[in-house]
């Protein structure tokens, strides 16, 4: 069994897709424009360049998105995505990407956990926990 996340932007995925490829390494796996759909009248008005699906491939995880209804509001609440950097150096060039554009709502730095935590919604509202490991576990 997998679960994997699914990220509705509202007509932004393109925007997001491109900016988690320079932010965070993520690679692009799969995409499907709704124009693409075997059935028509899938596309929301005039909404046919934009996302249907697409899959993400960041570090060994896939994450999923989509513009969804293309509503121009996307609404990302009551979870964050949790990004394990290799080592400090790591962590603290993830968690300064994601911040371009953002909203840090925790600086990254040393905790009792972690040589480097920290929380920040990207500029499309995600939320992030970037975090080192300790060494060991």
């Amino acid at each position: 069994m997998q679960v994997q996340p699914y990220l509705f932007f509202d007509g932004r995925c393109e925007e997001a897709i491109e900016f988690y490829r320079r932010a965070i390494g993520a690679e692009v796996t799969m995409l499907m424009r709704f124009k693409d759909a075997p059935e028509p009248g899938m596309s929301p008005p005039g909404g046919g360049d934009k996302v249907m699906h697409s899959s993400l491939r960041i570090g060994d995880t896939m994450v999923l998105a989509s513009d969804g209804r293309c509503g121009g509001k996307p609404s990302f609440q009551g979870f964050s995505l949790s990004l394990t950097a290799a080592d400090d150096a790591e962590a603290d060039r993830l968690f300064g990407a994601l911040a371009d554009g953002g909203q840090v709502q925790m600086p990254l730095g040393k905790t009792f956990f972690s040589s480097r935590f920290g929380m920040v919604a990207d500029r499309f509202g995600v939320g992030w926990m970037v975090y080192v490991a300790p060494s060991g576990g």
